[in-house]
């Protein structure tokens, strides 16, 4: 795996799961990372253990459906550290509900947080690795880009939509030395989605009941994900922009009521 010694990156929703999973691995690959999360309190925390384990950090918190918090968790980081090289937009949310009965106010919502947010930070992070001669940029999407599920509907345009933001910005980056790709997560086991799963009726028991689907006895992980993105933010991958990658396990049966 290649080096981010020294390197500046920042990790939208990184005070748990996927996120928390890649500022971790950036650290220990030589990052300088900024912890960014939507309350001040867990932000913190994390940067403590990641300050604690050695590593250079700073942490933010900020609510991401403001277009000011989006510029804004940018120019903090580049005042912290004078720069930044990676920006990690891995923040999302992922509200239940299909295309035919959500509300106006969560497909809002859900296009605010999973689309306009990366734009912006996306333009804030630009601006500055123009300045400094290039840098990365690595959208989190998600596999429902494709189709999705019925009940994750506005959450699957959200992602296709960033799919799409990934490829032009690419395009349109290049010319700078900064390089857009984007990972598509499958099926992830975070303690949110313990919750979510537990919340929908499927008891403690769904684990085992899911992994006899999945072609590798097991789901992704957040180290997964961490890993995938590494590649994507270092020099192993220099000459790879506008692609996706797909961490998908193709399912070996299916559960009903899924």
């Amino acid at each position: 795996m290649g080096s981010l010694q020294r390197k500046v990156a920042l990790v939208t929703g990184s005070v748990s799961g996927i996120g928390r999973g890649i500022a971790e691995h950036f650290a220990s690959l030589g990052a300088r990372i900024v912890v960014h999360g939507p309350d001040e309190g867990p932000a913190r925390n994390v940067a403590a253990a990641l300050r604690d384990a050695g590593h250079e950090t700073a942490a933010i918190a900020g609510d991401l459906v403001s277009p000011k918090v989006c510029r804004g968790i940018v120019r903090f980081a580049v005042e912290t550290f004078g720069r930044i090289d990676v920006l990690v937009n891995n923040a999302g949310i992922t509200t239940r509900g299909s295309l035919v009965d959500s509300s106006l106010e969560l497909w809002d919502t859900m296009m605010a947080v999973n689309v306009r947010a990366p734009f912006l930070c996306l333009q804030e992070a630009a601006a500055s690795m123009k300045r400094t001669g290039g840098g990365v940029i690595v959208n989190i999407g998600s596999i429902n880009a494709y189709v999705g599920l019925p009940n994750l509907g506005p959450y699957s345009v959200s992602k296709g939509a960033l799919m799409t933001m990934t490829r032009n910005a690419a395009l349109a980056l290049g010319e700078h030395r900064i390089r857009v790709n984007q990972i598509n997560v499958g099926w992830t086991l975070t303690d949110n989605e313990d919750r979510v799963q537990q919340a929908e009726g499927r008891g403690p028991g769904w684990l085992a009941e899911a992994v006899k689907t999945r072609a590798f006895g097991r789901l992704l992980t957040p180290e997964d994900v961490a890993r995938a993105a590494a590649y994507l933010a270092t020099d192993d991958s220099a000459v790879v922009t506008g692609t996706v990658i797909d961490l998908e396990q193709f399912p070996i049966g299916a559960l009903p009521g899924w």
